[in-house]
């Protein structure tokens, strides 16, 4: 067998938890919006959930003022009611005359203080995944020209494809890497940035010091930055100044043996404003020095000197070391050069996870700059990975990954169609002998639909089935009148990833009694840990689904999936409501060796069955021995585990309505020690005749789901 050669997700989770990654993120592309500050707003507001600056708080007023970044959902026009299209971040430009000073909190930390901007005119970037880039880029056009319709003004909304590149380092040194690689350029106060030229002894320096360390740059935050060309640092030492002085004909101040180091610093603060001077007079060096950024990418940013001329700057620079050179050849033709630039603007984000901790940083470059910067962060230790390995990191961390699990998302049918075709494909290649059993790609949601429409006579009918098993948490399949007829593969509801959208669902149902608590909404008395301390469950005395009044389309909610004892959850897995016996059995010391229930091989096959016009359809069971181990579906599973993670979790997507029900039934039927905040469920891989105990946390009962898209 051969040598496993690292390229697994044991041994990337190891990395990412020691050392640092890097992925190239660039098929995120921007939209630049531009117009009057009001407007971007209203248009904000439009398409985005949650809606931006609805509540005036710190953190709006930082968002707006383009200290940090925000995460939203994008929606078309009529959000929150309206199609999901994909999760953005979106950045507004700091107002050229705001005022930043630098407070000190009572911890001795550093935190921009921000005056009122005055600016009408606002510029911001909204970045929107490859995926949904085409479908995205016309909602925010639609909605300009809504808000330009409306009141006869001219708002730009601009495609930034092909001109941005977007890289994220990420992992436990990934701070040091940036340490390491990036070298912000000198920053000179306004007052004496005429007087430079002139070489004065006088002139004021003030040395950028935002990466000196981490914890004083707030999550979220957006560093705007010109920086050195990473090229001209070797070994993490700064030699951009050398090579600076060997360029003009000045000698380098390299420390040698039997020179004193003191010497050698007053050397380098005499030299220090002839390469201010440098600055000005190279080409781009104006820009630098007059406020320029990555913002003004649509005006022209100089491309980075090419390999050619800095390896020969290098080797230039060796042989005059041991004075083997011409003191002429290192002159650069100006003509060589006039193009090119030194120096590069770049953004810097800061990210976190659900949890609040912080797990590397973005880089916001010109495209053209992208190689100039790859091979320096991989030279400095970053392990590069793909698209594959990044979904691995997104699962680890708690958080979703696009498309994958957006399943209310274009891209997500687009993309699963893709995969559908790719594997019919692989699978025609291999022999009948020996072809794994055909599943479902994307998973039937219709069968969840089957689960929650079994409840109910009829739509707008209060009246619920009542005759079903006491046993069971959903009704049998006694029911009649409760047969639906599918509609395909395909996601008829929406998700609710804010606490507002979960409310207004249970009040259109007038299912405030279920047992569902938003984060956002739930105050200290009604609050889930109260409630689970508490030994009176609300509607405990009501019929679980009694007064609800059914709207026709699914409410799903994110959940993350922990198994109990064992088990390993794969994508598409069906997500199914467990019986009491099941819950019992499975929790106790008495659970047999073979893993608890499992269902007949033959109904494996037949659990899903696919039509002549290639959907899937759930089958109810006719056969009694098959029915006694049927388990009614409730969700899928999305992302499954991740192998080598210390805290193995899935994400799934399960219906609201019926894990209130779950719930309210494990509660009333528990004493309070044992009632959990989690809900149980039971996980069965497609291909597997075995469930598995699993224990449900909804996302929107920790935090709101959009905060960490």
């Amino acid at each position: 067998m051969a040598e496993c050669r690292g390229r697994g997700s044991r041994a990337l989770l190891k990395w990412f938890r020691h050392n640092v990654l890097i992925h190239d993120a660039s098929y995120h592309v921007a939209v630049q919006l531009e117009g009057p500050e009001d407007s971007l707003l209203s248009i904000l507001r439009m398409v985005l959930v949650p809606s931006p600056l609805v509540h005036i708080d710190d953190i709006s007023h930082s968002v707006k003022s383009g200290v940090i970044y925000n995460n939203a959902m994008l929606h078309h026009v009529g959000a929150p009611v309206s199609k999901p299209v994909a999760p953005v971040i979106y950045m507004w430009r700091p107002c050229q005359n705001t005022d930043t000073e630098v407070a000190h909190d009572s911890e001795g930390c550093n935190k921009p203080e921000i005056t009122e901007c005055y600016s009408s005119f606002r510029q911001l970037w909204v970045w929107i995944h490859a995926s949904a880039f085409r479908e995205g880029y016309g909602v925010l056009k639609f909605a300009c020209q809504k808000e330009m319709d409306e009141r006869g003004i001219l708002i730009n909304c601009i495609s930034l494809e092909g001109e941005l590149a977007r890289l994220e380092v990420m992992g436990l040194k990934a701070f040091q890497l940036l340490q390491k690689t990036l070298n912000p350029v000198t920053q000179i106060s306004e007052n004496s940035r005429h007087s430079v030229s002139k070489a004065d002894d006088n002139t004021k320096v003030k040395r950028f010091s935002v990466l000196e360390n981490e914890e004083h740059v707030s999550s979220n935050a957006v560093l705007s930055l010109t920086v050195m060309d990473p090229r001209t640092l070797r070994n993490g030492k700064k030699t951009a100044d050398a090579l600076e002085s060997e360029s003009t004909g000045v000698e380098a101040v390299i420390p040698r043996d039997g020179i004193d180091e003191q010497c050698a610093s007053e050397e380098i603060s005499h030299k220090d404003n002839k390469s201010l001077s440098l600055l000005c007079s190279e080409p781009g060096g104006d820009r630098v020095l007059s406020g320029r950024d990555l913002w003004d990418a649509r005006s022209g940013i100089s491309p980075p000197v090419e390999e050619s001329i800095l390896c020969k700057e290098k080797h230039d620079l060796q042989k005059n070391f041991f004075c083997l050179g011409d003191p002429t050849s290192g002159t650069l033709n100006a003509s060589t050069d006039v193009q090119c630039s030194r120096y590069c603007p770049i953004l810097l984000l800061k990210n976190k996870n659900q949890k609040g901790l912080d797990i590397g940083w973005s880089i916001i470059l010109p495209l053209s700059w992208v190689r100039a910067f790859w091979i320096p962060l991989v030279s400095n230790g970053a392990h590069a990975i793909g698209l594959r390995e990044k979904h691995w990191i997104a699962c680890d961390v708690g958080l979703p990954y696009f498309p994958s699990d957006f399943p209310d998302c274009d891209a997500y049918s687009c993309f699963k169609a893709t995969e559908a075709a790719a594997s019919n494909l692989q699978e025609e290649l291999r022999p009948p002998a020996i072809r794994p059993l055909k599943v479902p790609i994307p998973p039937p949601w219709d069968g969840v639909q089957i689960t929650l429409n079994r409840g109910f006579i009829k739509e707008g009918d209060p009246q619920v089935c009542t005759e079903h098993d006491s046993d069971s948490l959903l009704p049998n399949s006694e029911c009649a009148d409760c047969n639906v007829k599918l509609r395909g593969n395909l996601l008829d509801g929406f998700v609710a990833r804010t606490s507002c959208m979960l409310t207004d669902f249970l009040n259109e149902i007038q299912g405030n009694h279920l047992l569902l608590f938003p984060n956002k909404i739930a105050d200290r008395n009604t609050s889930i840990l109260k409630v689970v301390k508490s030994g009176d469950v609300p509607g405990q005395s009501q019929n679980r689904i009694t007064n609800i009044i059914y709207n026709g389309k699914l409410c799903l909610l994110r959940v993350t999936l922990h198994a109990y004892s064992r088990g390993c959850f794969e994508e598409g897995a069906v997500v199914c409501a467990p019986f009491l016996t099941d819950i019992s059995s499975s929790t106790s010391r008495s659970e047999n060796i073979e893993g608890g229930l499992q269902i007949p091989q033959s109904a494996v096959t037949s659990y899903f069955k696919e039509q002549s016009s290639g959907k899937w359809e759930l089958q109810i069971p006719e056969d009694d021995n098959d029915n006694i181990s049927h388990r009614w579906p409730i969700g899928f599973v999305t992302t499954g585990f991740v192998r080598g993670s210390k805290k193995p979790v899935a994400e799934a997507f399960c219906e609201a309505v019926l894990l209130a029900q779950l719930r309210q039934v494990q509660w009333n039927e528990m004493s309070v020690k044992r009632r959990r905040k989690e809900i149980y469920v039971l996980v069965r891989n497609l291909r597997s005749s075995a469930y598995r105990l699993a224990l449900a946390t909804i996302v929107l009962e920790q935090h709101e789901d959009v905060e960490y898209l």
